[in-house]
C-alpha cells in the first residue's frame, strides 16, 4: 500500500479538480480527464480520480448512488463518506460487489476504470435484491441503463386528457376530473423535472384545454371548471417562465392567470398569482411595484395557508428589499398566525407551502436586512427540512452561503460548489443562478479556498435557453 501524507493528498486534490476543470472547459469526456488526472498524479487511485474528473465531492457520490436505490423502488444503502475515502485511499479496501455495481453506474464507468477489476468478487449475499448481476452492470455504462422515472409519466397525463376530450369536446365533469388531476400532477412533480421539459407538457394541455372553450355546446358549469384549469396550469407557465429565467413570459402567463382566476372566482388563484407578480417584479429590482403586487395579493387571498404563503413568499421579500424591517417582521408575524389558524397546516404541493420554503424566505429577508446570524439559524432550518439535491435544497444553501460569505468564505465557497456538484445545469433554477452569480461577485474580493474555483464554475454555466431558443443541459 502507497503511504501518502495528508499535506500531499491537498495537493493531490488541487492538482486534480484543476485538470478537472480545465477538461470539462475544453468538453472532454470523463474518462480522459480521468486518465489526465492518472497520469500527472500517480499516486491517486483510480476510483477517486474518476470521481475528481466528474467535478464530484464525496458527498454528491454518495447523493447519486442513494438517488439510484430510489430510482429502483429500494431504500439508499448506508455508504458514508469515510467509507469512499477508504476505498480511494487504502488499495487494501475494496467496496461489496453491490457497492462496486452502484459506483460503476453513476460514475458511467466499467470496473476496469476505476480500479475494481482487480478483486475476486464473491457470491452475493442478497442475489436479485438490488438489480442485474453486478459483472453485467459494470460492464455497462449507466446511459444505457435506462429505468422508469416520473418524467415517463408526463406525456402520459397529458395523453389522457386528449383521449378524454377526444370523446367530449365540449368538456364534461370527466375532463374536469382529468384536467385537476393533471394541474395536481405537474404541481406535487414541479422539481422532479427540467423546468423546460415540465414547460413543454404544460404549455401542451393548456392548448387541449383551450380548445374546449371555443366548443358551443359547452355548459356554464363546465365552462367555469375549465376556465379555472386552464388559469391554474397558466400559473404554471409562468413559474416556470420565471425559472427559466424568462421575465417577459412569465408575466404574460401570469397575467392570463389572473384573468382566468377572476374570471372562474378562484380568488386563491388570482392571489397566488399576483404573488408570483411580485416575484418576477422583484427578481428585476422593481421592488416598489412588487410591494403593490404582493399587498394586491395579501387583500384577495383566502385566510389561511393561501393568505400565509402570500405573506412570507410575496409581502416579506418585497418588504426586506425595500428596508422595511419592522413591516417584514410584522408580515412574518401574520404569516405564522394565518399558519397556525389552518387546520390543513402545511399543504404539500407547488400552490401549497411547506416549512423548508417558509424558512427560506425567512432567512432571504433576514440577510437582505444584514441580520446574518438569523439568516444562517432560518437557513438552518429549512436546509434540515428540504431534500438534498432538490431545488429547495439548492436554494437554502445558496442563501446559507451568501449569509456567511463575509465571515467564512471559504465555507461559502464549499457550499455552492456542492450545489454545482449535485444539482444538473438544465435544473438549476434562474434564482439559484442568480445567488451563485451575486455569491461569486461577493467572494470576488476574497483569495479564500475554492473561490476562484466557483467563480470558474459559475462563468461555464450554459445559460437557461440556448441562442436559438432551445434548452440547454450539462
Amino acid at each position: 500500500m502507497i503511504t501518502v501524507s495528508r499535506s500531499r493528498r491537498v495537493v493531490m486534490r488541487k492538482t486534480a479538480e484543476q485538470i478537472s476543470e480545465v477538461g470539462r472547459r475544453q468538453g472532454l469526456s470523463t474518462e480522459r480527464i480521468a486518465e489526465a488526472i492518472s497520469a500527472q498524479v500517480p499516486e491517486m487511485a483510480p476510483l477517486e480520480a474518476w470521481r475528481l474528473a466528474l467535478g464530484w465531492s464525496r458527498s454528491a457520490t454518495i447523493a447519486h448512488v442513494g438517488a439510484l436505490y430510489r430510482s429502483r423502488g429500494l431504500l439508499p444503502p448506508g455508504l458514508s463518506q469515510p467509507m469512499l475515502c477508504r476505498w480511494e485511499h487504502h488499495r487494501s479496501e475494496w467496496p461489496s460487489e453491490e457497492y462496486a455495481e452502484a459506483l460503476c453506474t453513476v460514475y458511467e464507468a466499467r470496473t476496469d476504470q476505476l480500479g475494481l477489476d482487480r478483486r475476486s468478487m464473491g457470491p452475493r449475499q442478497h442475489r436479485g435484491g438490488y438489480s442485474a448481476p453486478a459483472v453485467k452492470a459494470c460492464a455497462t455504462p449507466a446511459r444505457e441503463m435506462r429505468t422508469m422515472t416520473t418524467a415517463a409519466g408526463l406525456p402520459a397525463v397529458r395523453e389522457s386528457l386528449h383521449l378524454a376530450l377526444l370523446v367530449e369536446p365540449a368538456g364534461s365533469s370527466t375532463v374536469v376530473e382529468l384536467a385537476e388531476a393533471a394541474i395536481e400532477h405537474y404541481a406535487l412533480g414541479y422539481s422532479k423535472h427540467p423546468p423546460a421539459t415540465l414547460f413543454g407538457e404544460v404549455h401542451q394541455a393548456r392548448g387541449l384545454l383551450s380548445q374546449a372553450l371555443t366548443q358551443d355546446q359547452i355548459s356554464e358549469t363546465v365552462g367555469t371548471d375549465v376556465r379555472r384549469a386552464v388559469g391554474w396550469l397558466s400559473a404554471l407557465m409562468g413559474n416556470l417562465a420565471f425559472h427559466l429565467d424568462d421575465y417577459t413570459g412569465a408575466r404574460a402567463h401570469l397575467a392570463t392567470a389572473v384573468t382566468y382566476g377572476d374570471r372562474a372566482g378562484d380568488a386563491r388563484l388570482s392571489a397566488w398569482s399576483w404573488g408570483a407578480q411580485a416575484m418576477v417584479a422583484r427578481a428585476a429590482g422593481h421592488h416598489t411595484t412588487a410591494l403593490t403586487y404582493a399587498e394586491r395579493a395579501a387583500s384577495i387571498a383566502p385566510a389561511g395557508l393561501a393568505r400565509a404563503q402570500v405573506s412570507a413568499w410575496a409581502r416579506v421579500p418585497s418588504l426586506a428589499a425595500l428596508g422595511r424591517d419592522r413591516d417584514t417582521d410584522g408580515a412574518l408575524v401574520a404569516a405564522t398566525r394565518e399558519l397556525e389558524a389552518d387546520a390543513q397546516g402545511w399543504a404539500p404541493g407547488r400552490f401549497g407551502f411547506d416549512a423548508a420554503e417558509y424558512a427560506l424566505h425567512e432567512a432571504d429577508a433576514q440577510r437582505v436586512l444584514g441580520r446574518t446570524d438569523r439568516a444562517r439559524a432560518c437557513a438552518e432550518t429549512s436546509l434540515a427540512a428540504a431534500t438534498e439535491a432538490t431545488p429547495s435544497w439548492a436554494a437554502a444553501s445558496l442563501v446559507m452561503a451568501q449569509a456567511e460569505a463575509a465571515e467564512h468564505p471559504a465555507d461559502a465557497a464549499q457550499r455552492a460548489t456542492e450545489v454545482l456538484s449535485l444539482i444538473p445545469a438544465d435544473r438549476l433554477r434562474a434564482t439559484s443562478r442568480t445567488r451563485l452569480a451575486q455569491l461569486a461577485t461577493v467572494l470576488g474580493t476574497t483569495d479564500a479556498s475554492g473561490t476562484e474555483q466557483l467563480r470558474e464554475r459559475v462563468r461555464a454555466l450554459p445559460p437557461p435557453i440556448g441562442p436559438h431558443g432551445e434548452a440547454m443541459s450539462a
